[in-house]
């Protein structure tokens, strides 16, 4: 008798899986549909509120280095998209290996009395709310920037054009400085768990073969996660480039586009969160703005395709090896 209902019970699940699984794949089909249809809706609103600056500017807005709200209004993006830029790849080049060598520690090195609780003390770091970080950075690292590390990197890399200037402490590579802190937590964690998914035999095959410690790590782990470690520098970036309040207080908000690190500058979004209380409503300065927040959306796609680009390429160049 049990087999039979057993076989029975069984029958019925088999001919609901179809209708199950037709109604999951659409439900599924619909959140991912949606996704892209709130993606497009926002580009819109942000495009037809900025379409005033857009017809007064047109491509030139990219490319103007003015930004001037009194009569005759002028308004450019390219001393911001600068900024944008230079801190971002400050904040890369800083923050990046530090966060691969703290993955790198927790994943392959650490003792396990020390991994997980220097794994939560990282993760935490992440969780951090970026007004704090801002406010760390403006009364502990802008004085030991203004007075201790602006100095030395002068007296020594001084004869750089990026070197140059007066170290005041609140500057673009303040800036550069704050953010590649703040993204090591998400850089480190993703790298991590890319170097975790890397299967043991990677690890043994190198070690009976006679490598080191260094060399399994170099060539059997790290280039075998190197594609999950080029996605979290990627993520790392995004945060780099749409961060706000903690750039807003370090990097001193003056429009302009200079070679020095030393010198202060003003990224789109410190721009934007300074400047959009006093834009009035249906002016050319608001939809200026917008237009500025546009910019930086289709900055962060552009970078998401090209890191798909990137990815896909790593991809195929480690299946070839």
């Amino acid at each position: 008798m049990l087999p039979v209902r057993f076989l029975r019970g069984l029958s019925g699940r088999l001919r609901a899986a179809p209708l199950g699984d037709t109604l999951f794949q659409g439900l599924c089909a619909l959140v991912a549909i949606g996704v892209v249809a709130l993606l497009a809706v926002i580009t819109l609103v942000l495009a037809l509120a900025a379409t005033p600056s857009i017809r007064a500017f047109g491509f030139g807005f990219l490319g103007g280095t003015t930004w001037n709200s009194v009569a005759p209004e002028v308004y450019g993006a390219a001393p911001f998209v600068y900024g944008t830029l230079v801190t971002s790849a400050l904040a890369l080049l800083l923050g990046v290996p530090v966060s691969i060598g703290i993955a790198i520690f927790l994943s392959e090195l650490a003792p396990p009395w020390l991994r997980i609780p220097l794994t939560y003390i990282v993760e935490l770091l992440a969780a951090v709310p970026s007004v704090v970080y801002g406010l760390w950075g403006l009364f502990v690292l802008a004085p030991a920037m203004r007075d201790s590390i602006e100095p030395a990197l002068q007296g020594v890399l001084g004869w750089l054009p990026i070197f140059q200037g007066t170290p005041i402490g609140t500057d673009k590579f303040a800036a550069g400085v704050i953010l590649a802190i703040m993204i090591i937590p998400t850089v480190s964690a993703v790298s991590r768990e890319a170097l975790l998914a890397v299967p043991g035999n990677q690890r043994e095959a190198a070690l009976s073969l006679g490598a080191t410690r260094w060399e399994t790590t170099r060539l059997a782990v790290l280039r075998y996660a190197r594609a999950g470690i080029f996605g979290a520098i990627v993520l790392g970036l995004g945060r780099a480039v749409g961060e706000t309040m903690a750039v807003t207080m370090m990097i001193g908000n003056k429009n302009s586009i200079s070679v020095s690190l030393f010198d202060q500058g003003q990224t789109i979004a410190s721009l934007i969160a300074n400047s959009f209380a006093e834009a009035g409503p249906s002016s050319l300065q608001l939809a200026a703005l917008i237009e500025l927040g546009l910019v930086l959306m289709l900055m962060s796609l552009a970078i998401n395709i090209f890191a798909r680009l990137m990815v896909r390429r790593v991809m195929g160049v480690g299946e070839a090896a």
